[in-house]
């Protein structure tokens, strides 16, 4: 029992040009900077929002001109869109996990604003000789002084629906995780390794069970800070024993469609005062999208 994604996951709605030929050109980044918009971005990943959503500041305000830190996101309706780390931040703030009810211009611009920033605040020395490197292209990449350039780093995972190919669907919580907050497996691929070994692998390492049927559904990146989340599907045997071999999981169950269609009804984890069993993420992540897919069979 196959099944597709039954939408584009969230934050993988692009809907910003990213213009390259513009970050290529330190004229025209300039020239556009009079009428840019910036976002401001603290340290724990917040922004500024009021009733009318993330508020985005004239690009002027900051500096006279692109400086280093900032870094250009891409355009919209004519206007460079820029994201800067802000040290701190007054009025309401949230992050783009806490915001609710995004709409698709917003998270393209944070998810592509977080995962430049979150890269940046890492990247000063150069991987190769430890020298001191510079923002260059937009902040599209760094460059030493002797024209090195190193580009942001994307970190491959894959998460995947494991199923029975009938009726059941197999979902785990993390040790860290409140006792009715379900979700998908997933984890990091390993150097070496394709897709579909590092999905057989999480797998059997997290729950113990055994895959066959993997299928590739989609992806969506997660700028948490600087993720490629890579979704599949795959079919497991619900009589094999679960085994909780590297100690991530805490306890995963076989649920019916029934009741995750139930778990889907009353919202997502940060409905906790229902006194449901299951809750399921929320519809900013990509599990979201898959498990409401296979809901919907």
């Amino acid at each position: 029992m196959s099944f597709r994604l039954k939408d584009v996951p969230l934050l993988s709605r692009s809907i910003i040009d990213r213009a390259e030929h513009v970050r290529l050109d330190p004229d025209a980044l300039r020239e556009g900077w009079s009428k840019a918009k910036i976002l401001r971005v603290d340290a724990r990943g917040r922004v500024r929002v009021t009733e009318s959503g993330v508020v985005l500041d004239a690009a002027v305000t900051i500096a006279e001109q692109p400086g280093e830190g900032a870094v250009f996101v891409g355009v919209a309706e004519e206007s460079h869109l820029w994201a800067v780390r802000t040290p701190e931040l007054d009025g309401t703030l949230k992050d783009l996990r806490t915001l609710g009810g995004v709409d698709d211009f917003t998270a393209d611009l944070l998810a592509t604003a977080y995962a430049l920033l979150n890269w940046h605040d890492r990247a000063g020395y150069h991987g190769g000789d430890g020298t001191t490197t510079t923002t260059a292209r937009g902040g599209w990449s760094r460059r030493t002084a002797t024209g090195d350039e190193e580009f942001p780093r994307i970190d491959p995972a894959v998460i995947c629906l494991v199923h029975d190919g009938a009726d059941r669907v197999l979902l785990a919580r993390q040790q860290a995780w409140p006792a009715t907050m379900f979700s998908l497996l997933a984890g990091f691929v390993e150097a070496g390794e394709s897709l579909e070994h590092c999905v057989e692998r999480e797998v059997r390492e997290e729950v113990g069970v055994d895959l066959r049927d993997i299928h590739y559904l989609g992806s969506q990146p997660w700028p948490f800070p600087r993720s490629l989340m890579l979704g599949f599907a795959a079919v497991g045997d619900p009589s094999q024993e679960l085994v909780f071999s590297d100690g991530e999981i805490a306890e995963a169950h076989w649920f019916t469609r029934d009741e995750v269609r139930a778990a889907l009804r009353l919202g997502d984890w940060t409905a906790r005062e229902t006194g449901a069993r299951l809750l399921v993420p929320g519809s900013i992540s990509i599990a979201r999208t898959i498990i409401e897919s296979w809901a919907e069979l």
